[in-house]
C-alpha cells in the first residue's frame, strides 16, 4: 500500500509529507521510503496560527478559519506528494493536522485539538484519509503522545541495551525500547529557543540557525536553576506537554527579578536547558543510546550540549539506520493510518499510560471510498525499513 504522511509539529515551520510503501509480511511491517517534501505555510495562515496559538486568546471565528486555512495548506502539500513521491497515485493519506491546544490538566490529557478539515485533502486528491489520530487514545484514558512511540519499539525492539527514541521537535520527547516500553515528552525543545530567538531579534529571526547564537552565549546558572525547578520535570511517565505550559509568559515569569540577560545568553541557556532535561530523562530510565530525530539535531550547539550530558550514552540520528531524521514523525503517521485501515491498534499503552490499544483517528473515504484491505491479519511485532544498514 503506498501511503502519504502528513505532519506539522509544535514548531509549525512547514508542512512536512513523506509516502512509504507499506506491506505486512507475516508478523513484519516492512517499510519503503518514496521520499519526503516540505512547505511552509502560506503567510497568511502562518501569521493566524501564530497568533492563535497558547498563551494568546482567540475567538470560534478564528478556529473555525484556521481549519479551513491549515486543510487547504495540507491539501496543496498532499496534491503535491502524490504527484511527485508517488508517481500520481497513493492509496491512502495520514494527516496529523496543526495541534493548536493539548489540554492537560493535573498530569491527566482531557483533550487535544488539532486542526485541519481533512475534507479539503480527499476533495483535492480523491484519496481517503486518515486523521484526528490522538483523539481515541485520549478518550482511551492515555495523553494521546507521543503516538509515534508504537513505530519506535516496533522498530527498536531487539537492539542491544537500552536503546531510546528521541525526537527533538518543538517539544522533545522519548521513547525507552525495554521490557513495558516507556514514551514521554521530556520537555522543551526547539519551542523555547524559536520562541526566545523570534522575541529577542524583534522577528528577524525565527530559530538559532546552525546554534550560533547558543554557540556564543554563556548559560545564566541562576535562571537555568529556576527553569530545572519546573515541576513537571518531576512528574512520572507516562506525561505529555506542550507550547500551553513552556512560552515567552512562563519564561518570563521564571526572569522575574533577574537583571538583563544578554540576548546570546538567553539562548545558550534555553538551548542547555532542554539538553539537561532529556539527558536527564535518558539517564533516569538506563538508555544506552540514543537515536535522534527532529529539527533539533540540526543545531549543533545543542547536540554538544546534550552530547556533553550525557557522557559514555552514544548519540546517533536515525539516518544512520535507514530511516530518513527529517521524514520521520511523517513516515511514523502514515505507519499510524496503515494500521487503521487494517483494523489494528496503533498505540503502545505503557507508553501513552492508555487502557488499552486503540485503533486511531477517523476515516475521509476518497472518490472511490475506503480502501478495501484484509481484515484477516496479526498486528505486526517488528518494523523493517527495507534498504536499511544491517
Amino acid at each position: 500500500m503506498r501511503v502519504i504522511g502528513l505532519m506539522s509539529g509544535t514548531s509549525y515551520d512547514a508542512i512536512d509529507a513523506a509516502a512509504a510503501d507499506l506491506r505486512l509480511d507475516g508478523d513484519q511491517l516492512v517499510l519503503t521510503p518514496l521520499g519526503m517534501l516540505s512547505q511552509p505555510y502560506p503567510a497568511e495562515v502562518f501569521g493566524e496560527l501564530a497568533g492563535l496559538l497558547p498563551p494568546a486568546s482567540t475567538t470560534i471565528e478564528q478556529v473555525c478559519r484556521l481549519d479551513t486555512g491549515i486543510g487547504q495548506a495540507f491539501a496543496a502539500v498532499a496534491r503535491q506528494a502524490v504527484e511527485q513521491l508517488c508517481g500520481g497515485y497513493a492509496d491512502l493519506i495520514v494527516s496529523h493536522g496543526q495541534t493548536v491546544y493539548h489540554w492537560v490538566d493535573q498530569g491527566q490529557v482531557r483533550g487535544t485539538l488539532q486542526l485541519g478539515q481533512p475534507a479539503w485533502i480527499a476533495e483535492a486528491t480523491g484519496t481517503t484519509v486518515v486523521s484526528d489520530l490522538r483523539a481515541r487514545d485520549v478518550a482511551a484514558g492515555g495523553q494521546g503522545a507521543p503516538l509515534v512511540s508504537v513505530v519506535d519499539v516496533l522498530w527498536l525492539r531487539g537492539r542491544p541495551g537500552v536503546p531510546v527514541a528521541l525526537n527533538l521537535g518543538g517539544i522533545a520527547n522519548i521513547t525507552v525500547v525495554d521490557g513495558d516500553p516507556v514514551a514521554f515528552d521530556t520537555g522543551p525543545a526547539n519551542a523555547l529557543i524559536d520562541a526566545v530567538v523570534t522575541e529577542l531579534t524583534a522577528g528577524k529571526l525565527g530559530f538559532d540557525a546552525d546554534g550560533v547564537m547558543a554557540g556564543r552565549g554563556q548559560v545564566h546558572h541562576e535562571l537555568l536553576e529556576r527553569l530545572l525547578a519546573e515541576p513537571y520535570y518531576a512528574v512520572e511517565a507516562p506525561k505529555s506537554t506542550g507550547k500551553e505550559l513552556f512560552n515567552l509568559s512562563y519564561l518570563a515569569r521564571r526572569l522575574e527579578g533577574l537583571p538583563e540577560i544578554p540576548a546570546d545568553d538567553m539562548v545558550a541557556t534555553v538551548t542547555a536547558l532542554t539538553a539537561l532535561t532529556v539527558a536527564d530523562a535518558v539517564r533516569r530510565h538506563g538508555g544506552t543510546e540514543v537515536i535522534a530525530s527532529g529539527g533539533g539535531i540540526r543545531n549543533p550547539a545543542l547536540m554538544q550540549m546534550l552530547a556533553a550530558e550525557l557522557g559514555d550514552v552514544p548519540i546517533r540520528n536515525t539516518d544512520e539506520l535507514g530511516l530518513p531524521s527529517a521524514a520521520k514523525e511523517a513516515l511514523a503517521f502514515a505507519v499510524l493510518g496503515f494500521l487503521t485501515v487494517h483494523g489494528l491498534g496503533g498505540t503502545v499503552p505503557s507508553c501513552t499510560g492508555a487502557r488499552h490499544s486503540s485503533v486511531l483517528g477517523s476515516l475521509t473515504p476518497g472518490l472511490g471510498g475506503v480502501p478495501q484491505v484484509s481484515r484477516d491479519v496479526r498486528p505486526p511485532a517488528s518494523l523493517l525499513i527495507e534498504g536499511a544498514p544491517h
